[in-house]
C-alpha cells in the first residue's frame, strides 16, 4: 500500500497491497451523520494518555462510548456515551445489543488493555470485523504468549511460570545468568524486575506477584514468570494486520529505559529514516509473531530486544501502543494510527500512505526525590515543542527511581524535529528549563530538579 520507494519492510516484504481508500471528507461527513452505525469504543482512558486517540477515531467514525464513568472531556468527541460496568460482560453485550438495535453498530475497538478480550469477545458475538477471543487472550497472557511463539520456532525468551519464590530460585539457577521477573497479564512495565542473586529473584517474585496497574490484574491470568534476560535495545513494531500472513509496518519505535532493576520506560523516539525499517529480520519476527497466536486484524504493539543473536520477542500487544506512540506515529510520517484502528474496525480499507516525514520524540521526566510537589514551572519554547505537560501536580506525592512506576511521572515533553539527534537536543532544553521544586519526605528543604 505503499508509494514507490517507501520502506521495503513495510512493501513486498509484508505482500502488502494498495486496496481502495475512502475520500476522507466523505468519512468526516459519515461521522457527524444521525444514520451513520456506530463505532462502539470500550473505555476512554485518561485524556493525559488517550485523550488524542479517541478525538481522531471520532473525527473518522461516530462513536458510542462505554465507560463505568464517561469522562466529561470525552462529551466533546462521542456521539453518544453509555454508563456500563465493563467488568459486566453481560451488561456491556446487552447495551451493545441496543445500540444495535437502535442505530447500528458497525464495530468494536479498545486502545485499553483491560478491554482487549472484552472487545475480541463482542466482535465475535456480533459478527463484526476483528480477531478472535483466543489470539487476543494468547497475546493478553504473557505465559501462553511465550509458549506460541516456542512452538512456532519465534525467537521470544525461555519463560517459565512459578508459583513461589523458593521454585523462581531454581529456575534462575537452570536459566542462568540474570533473569527478568514480571506479572503474567499486566503492562506498563509495572512488577517487572531484574534479577542477578537468588535474594534478589525473592524479592522481585513477591514485588511481581502483589503488583497493580489501572485494575488490568483483575482481567488477566494471575501468575508469576521467570525469564531469561535479553541484552540490547528495546523498540517496538507499529504493526497493521491486514489479514493473516499480511502485515505493514507502520513505524519502529526506539524506547529508552531507566535505570535496571527497574524498567522503565522513559522515553520514545520514531524516525521514519530508521534504518532498522529495512531489516528483514524485524519484519520475519513480527510476522512469525503475530501469526502464532492467531492475529488477524488491528494496529498491534509488538516489542522486541535487539540481541546479538537478532531480534526477540518481548511481548505483543493486542492494541495501539501507550505512552503516545502512535502521536509520534502520526507527527513523523503523517499516519493515524488511531483511524487506522478504527476503519479496520469498522471493515473500511486504511490509509497507509506516508504523509510526512519527519522525527518526533517523547520524554517522561521522574522525581530526583521522593516527596511532595509544591511548584512547576515551564518555560517558553519554538514550535517544534509539540507538547508540554505536567502530570505531577503541586501537592501530590511522587516516589523516585528505582522504586517509581509510570504514576511517578511528572511531566512529560513530545517534540520534533529534522532528525533524533535534533529531538535529543530539544528534548533535553526542554527538561533543563522546566522546574519542579519537591518537599523531600527526608528532609526540610525543597529539592529543585
Amino acid at each position: 500500500m505503499n508509494p514507490s520507494g517507501s520502506n521495503p519492510l513495510s512493501e513486498a516484504a509484508t505482500g502488502t497491497r494498495r486496496r481502495h481508500v475512502p475520500n476522507p471528507q466523505d468519512q468526516q461527513a459519515n461521522a457527524n451523520s444521525p444514520h451513520t452505525p456506530l463505532l462502539v469504543v470500550l473505555g476512554a482512558g485518561s485524556r493525559t494518555w488517550r485523550g488524542y486517540g479517541l478525538q481522531h477515531i471520532a473525527a473518522r467514525h461516530p462513536v458510542a462510548l462505554l465507560d463505568h464513568q464517561p469522562p466529561a472531556w470525552a462529551d466533546a468527541h462521542v456521539a453518544v456515551s453509555v454508563a456500563v460496568d465493563l467488568t459486566d460482560a453481560e451488561a456491556v453485550a446487552d447495551a451493545v445489543a441496543t445500540l444495535a438495535a437502535d442505530r447500528g453498530v458497525a464495530g468494536v475497538l479498545t486502545y485499553m488493555e483491560n478491554h482487549v478480550v472484552l472487545a475480541a469477545r463482542l466482535t465475535d458475538r456480533f459478527a463484526l470485523p476483528g480477531n478472535t477471543p483466543a489470539a487476543v487472550e494468547a497475546c493478553r497472557d504473557k505465559y501462553l504468549t511465550r509458549s506460541l511463539l516456542a512452538a512456532a520456532g519465534v525467537p521470544s525468551a525461555r519463560s517459565y511460570l512459578v508459583a513461589d519464590a523458593e521454585t523462581a530460585v531454581e529456575y534462575a539457577v537452570l536459566l542462568g545468568g540474570p533473569v527478568v521477573i514480571k506479572p503474567r497479564s499486566l503492562g506498563g512495565s509495572a512488577g517487572v524486575h531484574r534479577a542477578d542473586t537468588p535474594d534478589q529473584v525473592r524479592d522481585a517474585f513477591h514485588a511481581a506477584k502483589g503488583a497493580s496497574l489501572f485494575g488490568i490484574e483483575r482481567t488477566g491470568a494471575a501468575g508469576v514468570l521467570i525469564e531469561e534476560y535479553l541484552d540490547g535495545p528495546e523498540v517496538s513494531v507499529e504493526c497493521v494486520v491486514l489479514g493473516h500472513g499480511t502485515v505493514h509496518i507502520a513505524a519502529v519505535t526506539r524506547k529508552y529505559l531507566g535505570d535496571e532493576p527497574a524498567f522503565q520506560e522513559v522515553g520514545h523516539l520514531v524516525d521514519p529514516t530508521d534504518p532498522l525499517l529495512a531489516d528483514l529480520r524485524i519484519r520475519d519476527v513480527a510476522l512469525g509473531a503475530l501469526t502464532a497466536v492467531g492475529i488477524s486484524s488491528g494496529v498491534m504493539h509488538v516489542e522486541m530486544r535487539l540481541t546479538r543473536q537478532g531480534p526477540r520477542i518481548v511481548e505483543i500487544n493486542a492494541r495501539l501502543g501507550g505512552d503516545l506512540i502512535p502521536h509520534l506515529v502520526h507527527l513523523a510520517t503523517g499516519l493515524n494510527l488511531p483511524q487506522i484502528t478504527a476503519d479496520l474496525a469498522v471493515g473500511v480499507d486504511p490509509e497507509l500512505v506516508p504523509s510526512q516525514s519527519q522525527s518526533a520524540a517523547v520524554r517522561f521526566l521522574y522525581p530526583a526525590v521522593t516527596g511532595h510537589v509544591t511548584a512547576v514551572n515551564t518555560g517558553v519554547f519554538a514550535a517544534w515543542l509539540d507538547r508540554f505537560e505536567w502530570t505531577a501536580a503541586p501537592g501530590s506525592h511522587v516516589t523516585a527511581p528505582p522504586r517509581a512506576t509510570l504514576l511517578d511521572r511528572t511531566a512529560l515533553a513530545v517534540v520534533t524535529g529534522p532528525d533524533p539527534d535534533t529531538c535529543h537536543r530539544r528534548l533535553q532544553l526542554v527538561e533543563e528549563r522546566s522546574g519542579i521544586h519537591i518537599q523531600a519526605d527526608t528532609a526540610t528543604t525543597a529539592c529543585v530538579v
